[in-house]
């Protein structure tokens, strides 16, 4: 019994005749095959893209002087003349002349002396505009707006209540 635990067995004497690798696994010319065709597949693929997006580009590139809407343009819609833009003047610091800063406080201005000020905003037809101060006391005496009594809680949320 000794014997049989310590003998060592060389590859000619196991054999086994029934024992064999299993052929029908893996078809290993079909693998190739497909492959083969997979990669002849993605170039035929990547030449025909290429040659497709060479035809778009060259495509467009004739079209440069295309309109970009189909939509005809206004007769009347002509661009500003030159300079379209206020520059400001490099040694002088605005505001100065028409500048945007000059043009907004003057459009302030001019927003304020309406909104502050009576004024006729047609004189044919008898219409005129009042102080907005004035037309507030007036809506709320009129009734438009109707004012509770009671205060609320958050001042800042505050609306006059409709009717």
């Amino acid at each position: 019994m000794p014997d049989q635990l310590h003998r060592t067995y060389h590859d000619e004497e196991i054999v086994n005749l029934e024992t064999h690798h299993e052929e029908s696994d893996v078809n290993v010319r079909a693998l190739l095959w497909f492959v083969v065709i997979f990669i002849v597949f993605a170039a035929v693929t990547h030449g025909l893209l290429f040659a497709m997006f060479r035809f778009f580009v060259n495509q467009e590139r004739g079209n440069a002087t295309a309109p970009l809407t189909s939509m005809a343009r206004p007769s009347d819609m002509d661009t500003p003349p030159l300079p379209r833009l206020q520059p400001f003047l490099a040694n002088k610091v605005p505001p100065y002349g028409s500048t945007p800063v000059v043009d907004m406080v003057d459009m302030r201005k001019n927003e304020d002396k309406v909104l502050d000020n009576y004024g006729w905003v047609d004189k044919q037809k008898g219409i005129v505009h009042i102080p907005i101060e004035q037309a507030k006391k007036q809506a709320l005496q009129s009734g438009i707006y109707k004012t509770t009594t009671e205060q609320p809680s958050n001042p800042a949320t505050a609306q006059p209540v409709k009717p």
